[in-house]
């Protein structure tokens, strides 16, 4: 790898170099003459800078949730963790109250959340803010949209395994 390329981005030329190793039946990595075709490829994990590209670690899609739903949540400073949120996490995208709600009637019944995949990440813009596209269930995509577009979510991401 030329540079380190995030999950679920789609490889360029300039992502990929050729290097010479030596053959040994440990190893798989990607052919020299395979490089134009993996042009467009997506990989299901995180690539380093120097590391050598397996056929294993590319998918046919994103990698990220094609089979499913996509929303897009805009997510103010303080609704999720800062700098925390890469592609592939698992999250919690959880329902906040409505303006003045909290006060209206307490209540030990938890929030309502949905399971979600990150997508992808924008830059922050001058306030901080960011859309965070997640992956979620069918059945979920339509709830979760109506409550992104009134500011009501917050984002929790889940433990990431070792």
């Amino acid at each position: 790898m030329a540079r380190d390329v995030p999950a679920g981005q789609a490889l360029t030329a300039g992502d990929l170099t050729v290097a010479e190793v030596s053959a040994d039946a440990a190893l798989a990595p990607v052919p020299a003459a395979e490089r134009a075709s993996m042009i467009g490829k997506r990989p299901s994990v995180g690539l380093r800078k120097g590391s050598l590209l397996v056929a294993s670690q590319l998918d046919t899609g994103t990698g990220l949730g094609d089979d499913k739903q996509q929303v897009g949540v805009q997510v103010k400073r303080g609704q999720a963790p800062v700098g925390a949120l890469t592609p592939g996490d698992r999250v919690l995208a959880v329902t906040t109250p409505v303006q003045g709600e909290e006060d209206a009637k307490p209540t030990d019944a938890p929030p309502s959340s949905v399971d979600a995949v990150v997508v992808s990440v924008s830059r922050p813009d001058a306030t901080g803010t960011v859309v965070v596209n997640l992956a979620v269930a069918s059945t979920d995509g339509p709830l979760l949209a109506t409550r992104a577009a009134q500011g009501r979510i917050a984002l929790v991401r889940e433990p990431r395994s070792s």
